[in-house]
């Protein structure tokens, strides 16, 4: 039983990866195509379906690769109309919102932000979320688990769990929310994610057990539960960088 469950779990990983390396694929020829001119500003993009057989593709791959040019600010997705070039260049990575992580205050400001809008975003996503987000939203939280098994930087992971909760409130604001703020949004990125620091198996087991609250709460379409879940989430990051920052001090 046990052998045949790593079995799946090890076939199921295999075709994720192959999917993950298919998206980057068509995304960086998208890129290339908006970057070298081919797409121009406000331009409209092929539809779902001529992408899909353009590319010889899954849906899902499309779907994937357009959320990854969306998150880098290269398109826009208006809803039952299409895919838009929105600008020419990636949106700089930092986001338009910065932090100072050498204020403490700073970073507490941006979680008391986050709070207000991610708790209910969580909400939204509990009442809103298709069956391929709520996939999406447990792919990104087991990126997270994959991150701290190999030990290495679990923020970004980290941040693409949110981005997915955002995605699925089906309201894009919540996404673009993100973007701006960036993906120093995750506090310890500031802190644990440089090569000279380890972040503690007991801390990013809190963070990931939290994670796994919101997920479920989501996926069980319960928004009570999916708001008190990311809402105790991010006051516990509020106290946890307080913590980390005494500890450095």
């Amino acid at each position: 039983m046990r052998r045949a469950a790593a079995i799946k779990t090890k076939e199921r990983d295999g075709r994720r990866a192959g999917r993950r390396n298919l998206v980057d694929v068509v995304g960086q020829q998208l890129r290339q195509e908006i970057l070298g001119g081919a797409l121009k500003l406000g331009e409209k993009l092929p539809s779902e379906s001529g992408l899909t057989e353009r590319y010889k593709v899954s849906r899902t791959v499309i779907r994937e690769a357009i959320a990854s040019m969306r998150a880098d600010g290269l398109v826009e997705v208006r809803h039952g109309v299409g895919v838009f070039v929105r600008n020419a260049r990636p949106f700089p990575p930092t986001g338009l919102l910065e932090t100072d992580p050498g204020r403490i205050s700073s970073i507490i400001e941006m979680l008391e932000l986050r709070a207000a809008v991610e708790t209910e975003a969580a909400g939204l996503a509990a009442a809103r979320r298709s069956p391929a987000q709520d996939e999406a939203i447990i792919e990104r939280f087991e990126d997270v688990d994959r991150a701290m098994e190999r030990r290495i930087a679990t923020s970004e992971a980290d941040f693409e769990f949110h981005l997915a909760i955002a995605d699925a409130t089906n309201n894009p604001r919540f996404r673009e929310f993100l973007e701006l703020t960036g993906r120093k949004i995750i506090p310890r990125s500031f802190l644990l994610d440089q090569p000279d620091e380890t972040a503690s198996a007991d801390y990013l087991a809190q963070i990931q057990a939290e994670h796994r609250r919101i997920a479920e709460a989501i996926s069980d379409r319960d928004e009570h539960g999916a708001r008190e879940a990311m809402r105790l989430h991010l006051k516990g990051s509020q106290q946890r960088y307080r913590n980390l920052i005494r500890k450095g001090s």
